[in-house]
């Protein structure tokens, strides 16, 4: 399929093209098409004015040349620009359309819950540096927004999905501050986002936001299940002066996980 652009940069390498052969072709008139007889013979006349013909004839042919190009290169330009101006025109009422129709379903939780049904959040910025929440039934949360190296902001958190998505990723933050967390996922499936890096001064980034039922969470740190308490022996088999002490619960140390496939 034909792009414009491509069709416009063919155009103007043709259009150079037909300025060197114009160019060449003045060069050389003066030169052909009026001859000097090389004597006063007959003889030489004769052979001055055949060249002359000829160098008349080429030059006569060279404009019709000429004539022919510079259609051509304005048909090819014509031609481009209609092939850019109907992609134009095809794509902008599809666009619209597509614009109401996301419109007019947004619109009441927009105004009422300030946040859209469909479509993901948007990405944080630097003014406001937490990503936007995905659409309460289908979509993404925006990702947060990574500070400035030398800033010393801590990034800004990912958004929320709604039912159906996944978290934004947490942003990074700038030195000596703590990365933003990542959002959550969808209340139905969804993956949550990845903390952000925490900037060079602090070991520890954000934590992972919680994935939906179906999905799982973004990193961030856990804690593993308790050890089951040993029962105590009974009293009754046991004098109390042997009898061995109740071991008390333990629960194993918090630690980070993050599952291969979200790093």
């Amino acid at each position: 399929m034909a792009v414009p652009e491509a069709v416009s940069a063919a155009a103007t390498k043709v259009a150079e093209f037909g300025a060197a052969l114009r160019s060449a072709n003045s060069s050389a008139a003066g030169a052909t098409t009026g001859l000097l007889a090389a004597g006063g013979d007959e003889v030489s006349a004769a052979i001055a004015s055949l060249f002359s013909t000829h160098g008349q004839a080429y030059q006569e042919v060279a404009a019709q040349m000429t004539a022919f190009h510079d259609r051509f290169v304005q048909a090819l330009t014509a031609g481009a620009g209609a092939y850019a101006h109907a992609e134009a025109a095809n794509a902008s009422p599809l666009q619209t359309l597509e614009q109401d129709v996301f419109g007019a379903i947004n619109a009441p939780t927009q105004a009422l819950l300030g946040r859209p049904l469909i479509g993901d959040g948007a990405a944080g910025t630097a003014t406001n540096p937490n990503g936007q929440d995905g659409g309460l039934l289908f979509g993404n949360g925006g990702a947060g927004y990574s500070q400035p190296a030398g800033s010393g902001l801590a990034g800004g958190n990912g958004g929320s999905a709604g039912l159906i998505g996944n978290g934004g990723i947490g942003g990074a933050g700038g030195a000596g501050a703590a990365g933003g967390a990542g959002g959550h996922g969808g209340w139905l499936t969804g993956n949550g986002g990845n903390g952000g890096v925490g900037g060079n001064a602090v070991l520890a980034g954000g934590s992972g936001g919680n994935g939906g039922p179906a999905a799982p969470p973004g990193c961030g740190a856990t804690e593993a299940p308790a050890v089951t308490a040993a029962p105590a022996w009974p009293a009754t088999t046991v004098s109390t002066r042997h009898r061995s002490p109740t071991r008390a619960s333990t629960a194993s140390p918090v630690t980070a996980t993050c599952p291969p496939e979200r790093l």
